[in-house]
């Protein structure tokens, strides 16, 4: 039998502890009494303990294996509890941790320090939660002031030290010395952090300014960049110790880009010019936690008028209903549904509820600007008139999600918040929470989470067009399914709603019924599909080509077979079947792009997001928006976020391009920016997991790099031209020390293996194929030296190549590069260094053989030689096309830019032709007839792209064109000039 355990708060009455957990109560006691910290005495004490005399121990001992470790580790820790006594008291750890601080005699001390204070106070905190000795409420207010109080014993060690060896900053205006600010975001400034948070800060400092008295003097915004890093340092840092709490400053103005610690006027300038929605959504919590906490409310006040509006804002339902979205499309995409905070009906969910009001009446009714959830929720009955039993059926789902999410963590001192697979863990979980069984467990769990969705889809209702009459053939059209070929009914109601060709509707359905997918389709799942047939034929019908439409779009449904929650989508949302007919019937490279990620549908229920690509600043936005809700260290899950994000864009960019919306420049534009968005993310990435495992490379001068790196792109990418499909061409420079190594103090590598191990990394992150595919294919051919050549150049060598070995062609090649992500000092200097190369002298005659010779290389080897059909025309290669174009454009710009610099100012070829006619190289027509036959080319290609079609036409319609480009070649290069 098992061991007699009282009740507590979740306990049922009075039940006898199974016998797999009181194994494991023993296995524990062992764990203890063969410590080497443990006396024999203390052994023998813990021996003679009754489990029935000491709940309260038990409980702890089940549910937290962390907290074991700590009792193994310092067993009167434990015997203190035992007795009734408390480790630590809110009430006195200031004064514990100006001890520790004052006791600190050099960092790893501090941090020792810190660490073993954390240990103790979470032991206490542990306890008293399990226990229900502490409300949830207790618990995470108290958690919130450890992080409180932490972080300002770690800015009390750093700035008198640092004010000692650069002196004490000095505001310019007012002559008065400056402190650090620190807001906490998210749970940390509601005070509702749970036991294993990440704590979200943000720095700030009142006053620009100088530092002043020390051994060398900094700007105010260097020396609190210099103390943001070390109080990161001291909290987040992994040591034998542990870590007191992981920080994350990715919620700052700009993100990971913007400076560490700005100053407040730089702070309200962001948001009043450039703060978004969401940043909107996290200031409601923001909260001082530490530093100069007068000052600190000061930068609170002046950015209150951001976060809460003086009217009711309306504007913010849309903002709302795409946040909705979002969290609606990341529970079906990512899996979630065994985690309580983001899975469906979780702690998110509860959290949206209470700030989706907040927003838009926290302007107007001042009581709504409260941090605390919990402090919200009894003011909706009357701020917006939710019935009071529905505050209180989120409230007590919200307290039991929490406790959930508290007993998770207590295990292992883990950030988690999934609930376990193995079976002894799911038992001891189910145990703490006051459950005999998991299944008991689970179904009070479950309850709680349909509440909490049920609301959660009541809340900013997504907008419902109107729909279309019922189509009064629904079981034509299910005949029509069910039917085999030859069947006259179903032929006949084919023939008459548009279908010429009913054998191959009967094929194409007969090719998915013998699909694996749909042999091991579940009964729900075939009613599912089957719902969908009668509001998915009709809309095929109406196309040019409705057979054809039916294949591409049998296609997708093939690839969601298993997932028939996409089916359940489309049947719901009729715009979105719309959309999704109309881009398959235009496109056979849409439907295949939808069929290899159906998590794509998503996007067609918002047809006002599809058809309007992002800018570039809009698209940095929305990839900051999705990075910042995974934790850094999952590389797995910021892997796959950007590949979302990715074949998102594209599709939006495609939707537009196929139905007219954007014009070639534009779709070309809007894939450029992507790509250079998502190379700027992980230059970031990549660049800060280097930097954490090595520090940072130095310049010759000494100082750090930052990051003193660029990527440059070259061909379709560095001409602004690339199309569905591009791979990027891509070139590393670095401006660091060749001989200089980095400033880690565990591993320092020399700076070239660091910058080539950047390299490395970012092709990795570009190139490794996951779950979502890859991002970019890439090529890294044109650096100096080829293959052959070091992956990463310093800017010294790259221009000492260019200058004296590059051949003719990789001269052309520089005229399309530019510099698409990294340190925007290093990309000046490369932009200088390239018009330099560009604009030298050259000898006419051996660049034109050159360019000669190798434009009849390529033709020879790529272009559509004389075999195939008579007229047959390969856009890119042959005579009179692209590259014709493209070689000319290069030729006068190495020929000419030394006389004519406007040449090579640009890297994209509409803009050198426009300045070779500004500089009367070329005359007013001829510049169009390039121009002109460039982009009717490149549209060309979109068109067969977007067909699944090789760059090859046969219809003649091309032929003027193509003899226009080659008469100009012929004047242009060939003859002599």
């Amino acid at each position: 039998m098992g061991t007699l355990i009282p009740a507590t708060r979740y306990s049922p009455p009075t039940t006898l502890l199974p016998a797999e957990l009181a194994q494991l109560l023993q296995l524990q006691v062992a764990k203890l009494i063969e410590s080497p910290f443990w006396t024999p005495a203390q052994c023998d004490q813990l021996q003679q303990a009754s489990p029935a005399d000491h709940p309260a121990w038990c409980q702890v001992a089940l549910g937290s294996d962390y907290v074991v470790e700590q009792w193994r580790r310092h067993p009167d820790w434990l015997f203190c509890q035992l007795q009734g006594q408390t480790l630590t008291s809110v009430d006195i750890w200031g004064d514990e941790l100006q001890a520790l601080v004052l006791s600190a005699v050099d960092e790893q001390a501090l941090q020792k320090n810190l660490r073993l204070f954390r240990h103790r106070a979470m032991t206490d905190i542990i306890w008293k939660d399990l226990n229900r000795i502490h409300s949830t409420q207790q618990t995470t207010a108290v958690l919130s002031l450890l992080a409180d109080s932490c972080i300002q014993a770690a800015i009390d060690w750093h700035y008198p030290r640092l004010c000692e060896r650069f002196g004490v900053p000095v505001g310019r205006e007012s002559g008065k010395p400056q402190q650090l600010v620190v807001l906490g975001m998210g749970k940390l400034g509601a005070e509702e952090l749970n036991l294993s948070s990440d704590i979200d800060l943000i720095f700030a400092f009142e006053e620009k300014g100088d530092t002043q008295g020390g051994k060398r003097e900094l700007s105010n915004e260097e020396f609190f960049v210099k103390l943001g890093q070390k109080v990161i340092q001291a909290l987040d840092q992994q040591t034998v110790d542990g870590f007191v709490f992981r920080v994350d400053m990715r919620l700052r103005p700009y993100g990971t880009a913007g400076t560490l610690a700005p100053s407040f006027l730089a702070m309200e300038t962001y948001y009043q010019e450039q703060g978004r929605d969401w940043e909107r959504y996290a200031m409601i919590k923001a909260r001082v936690v530490a530093g100069d906490r007068q000052a600190g409310e000061r930068l609170l006040d002046s950015l209150r008028p951001f976060v809460y509006r003086r009217y009711l804002d309306y504007s913010a339902f849309e903002s709302l209903r795409s946040m909705k979205q979002m969290i609606n499309r990341e529970v079906r995409r990512k899996g979630v549904e065994h985690n309580v905070k983001l899975g469906r009906g979780g702690i998110r969910e509860v959290e949206f509820i209470a700030q989706a009001f907040q927003l838009i009446r926290g302007g107007r009714d001042k009581r709504l600007q409260q941090r605390e959830l919990l402090a919200i929720l009894p003011l909706l009955p009357e701020a917006v008139g939710m019935p009071r039993a529905v505050v209180d059926l989120l409230t007590k789902a919200y307290l039991f999600l929490r406790d959930t999410e508290h007993a998770i963590q207590a295990q292992a001192d883990q950030q988690t918040q999934l609930l376990p697979d193995d079976a002894l863990l799911r038992q001891r979980l189910a145990w703490v929470m006051g459950c005999e069984s998991w299944e008991a467990f689970s179904v009070l769990l479950e309850s709680h989470r349909q509440q909490v969705r049920h609301h959660f889809d009541q809340v900013i209702t997504d907008v419902e067009e109107d729909s279309s009459e019922a189509d009064s053939g629904g079981e034509a059209w299910i005949g029509c399914w069910d039917a085999e070929e030859g069947d006259e009914v179903s032929t006949g109601w084919l023939q008459e709603q548009g279908f010429s060709a009913p054998e191959r509707v009967f094929k194409a359905i007969a090719h998915l019924k013998l699909s694996k997918g749909y042999q091991v389709m579940q009964p729900m799942g075939r009613e599912r599909l089957v719902a969908l047939v009668p509001l998915l034929m009709p809309l095929v019908a109406r196309q040019p080509e409705p057979e054809q439409t039916l294949e591409r779009v049998l296609l997708l449904v093939e690839a969601v077979l298993r997932r028939t929650a996409y089916l359940l989508l489309l049947s719901e949302n009729p715009q979105a079947l719309e959309q999704l007919v109309r881009l398959c019937a235009a496109s056979s490279w849409f439907a295949e792009h939808l069929s290899r990620y159906p998590v794509l549908l998503d996007e067609l229920i918002d047809t006002r997001a599809l058809y309007k690509p992002m800018d570039k600043q809009h698209l940095r936005d929305e990839l900051n928006q999705l990075m910042l809700r995974i934790p850094e260290q999952d590389t797995e899950q910021l892997m796959e976020t950007l590949r979302y994000f990715k074949h998102a864009q594209v599709l939006r960019t495609a939707a537009a391009d196929i139905t007219g919306v954007l014009p070639l420049m534009k779709v070309s534009d809007s894939l450029t920016w992507l790509a250079e968005v998502i190379l700027e993310r992980v230059l970031q990435m990549c660049w800060q997991a280097l930097v954490d495992r090595h520090g940072r490379p130095r310049r010759e001068d000494g100082e750090p790099c930052d990051p003193d790196f660029i990527i440059v792109g070259y061909g379709k990418l560095g001409g602004i031209e690339l199309s569905y499909g591009s791979d990027l061409d891509l070139v590393f420079v670095h401006d660091a020390s060749v001989n200089g190594e980095t400033e880690g103090p565990d591993k320092p590598v020399a700076n070239q293996v660091f910058f080539t191990r950047l390299g490395q990394k970012i092709i990795h992150s570009l190139t490794t194929f996951t779950p979502s595919g890859t991002l970019y294919e890439v090529d890294m051919r044109l650096r100096p030296s080829g293959a052959s050549g070091l992956l990463v150049s310093s800017l010294k060598a790259f221009v000492s190549y260019q200058d004296n070995e590059a051949w003719t062609w990789e001269q052309q090649a520089l005229v399309r590069a530019r510099v698409v992500a990294g340190c925007p000092r290093l990309a000046h200097r490369f932009e200088q260094a390239r018009v330099s190369c560009l604009a030298r002298v050259r000898e006419l005659p051996a660049l034109r053989q050159d360019v000669l010779q190798m434009r009849q290389k390529m033709r020879d080897s790529l272009g559509s030689g004389t075999g195939g059909e008579e007229q047959a025309f390969h856009l890119k290669q042959d005579q009179g096309g692209i590259v014709d174009i493209e070689f000319l454009v290069q030729f006068m710009a190495l020929a000419y830019a030394e006389r004519y610099p406007e040449l090579v100012q640009y890297s994209d070829n509409i803009r050198i032709l426009d300045a070779a006619e500004q500089v009367a190289l070329l005359s007013e027509q001829e510049a169009e007839t390039l121009r002109e036959a460039y982009k009717t080319y490149r549209a060309a290609g979109h068109r067969l792209t977007l067909q699944n079609q090789s760059g090859v036409v046969t219809d003649g319609q091309l032929d003027q064109l193509r003899e226009a480009v080659s008469a100009l070649w012929e004047k242009l290069v060939v003859a002599d000039m």
